[in-house]
């Protein structure tokens, strides 16, 4: 499955996966969220070391959940799939096995705060706004905008957001640590590159272990983690080497 506006492209050990809806403010619609999950596992299996992710034009990072598309669905629906979906995307998002760097090149609000959230570092531009205007609407924050950013940024930070509206700057989002880095307008792909030629230098190996680890202790697919690590010892193990070759020798014999 896949979307056009969910542009994934690979230079070397770096992918890259741009929203390219301008027009909306890089808002997402339903076909877009289901596009999410194939693009994770393209990168997933690729031999990227890192992902970058941002939006096409200036104005917006990702302006969240399309509000036509979502407003449209009734409860159940809603609940189902735009809710489970978007869930399913933006969870296979935040546990890549390689880092991903956000490039918040415009407002990042709703559901682009928490697409922003699956990211290990976030650059912002410096005209970037962020916060999470759902309540403002009579909804909730939907794509874990209430859970796995709670855990990455802290609960009274989200509170603020959430329930008082507040909206911040990109430098009072550096301060408040929603962000790693402030850059000018136009400059985020750029610093997003030398951090990326950074990671690509590095043990694919130990980065991958160690951003699990730190989802893990995050309570980021924690028994995921578990299973990954001793899946890991155990396949580079001599009993199991052992035991592939008698069960093929076995397996000649029974055929002859």
């Amino acid at each position: 499955m896949s979307d056009p506006r969910l542009d994934l492209s690979f230079d070397g050990a770096v992918a890259r996966m741009t929203i390219r809806r301008p027009e909306k403010l890089n808002a997402l619609d339903a076909a877009m969220v289901d596009a999410l999950v194939p693009l994770c596992r393209a990168v997933e299996r690729s031999a990227a070391k890192v992902l970058i992710l941002t939006g096409e034009g200036e104005k917006s990072f990702c302006a969240g959940g399309d509000v036509a598309a979502w407003s449209a669905l009734d409860p159940p629906e809603f609940a189902r799939h735009w809710i489970r979906d978007g869930h399913a995307g933006f969870d296979a998002l935040a546990r890549l096995s390689q880092p991903v760097i956000a490039v918040l090149n415009g407002h990042c609000l709703g559901g682009g705060l928490e697409l922003a959230a699956c990211a290990d570092y976030r650059i912002a531009e410096s005209h970037a706004r962020i916060g999470l205007p759902e309540t403002s609407l009579g909804i909730v924050p939907g794509w874990s905008g209430t859970q796995r950013t709670a855990r990455r940024f802290g609960p009274q930070l989200i509170r603020r957001m959430s329930l008082f509206g507040e909206v911040y700057s990109a430098d009072e989002a550096l301060r408040l640590s929603l962000v790693d880095k402030v850059v000018d307008k136009g400059s985020g792909l750029a610093a997003a590159e030398e951090l990326a030629a950074i990671v690509a230098g590095r043990s694919a190996t130990a980065t991958e272990l160690a951003k699990m680890l730190i989802n893990a202790a995050e309570g980021e697919e924690r028994e995921r983690v578990l299973d990954a690590f001793a899946g890991r010892i155990a396949a580079g193990s001599d009993y199991l080497r052992a035991g592939l070759a008698a069960f093929r020798e076995k397996g000649r014999q029974s055929s002859d």
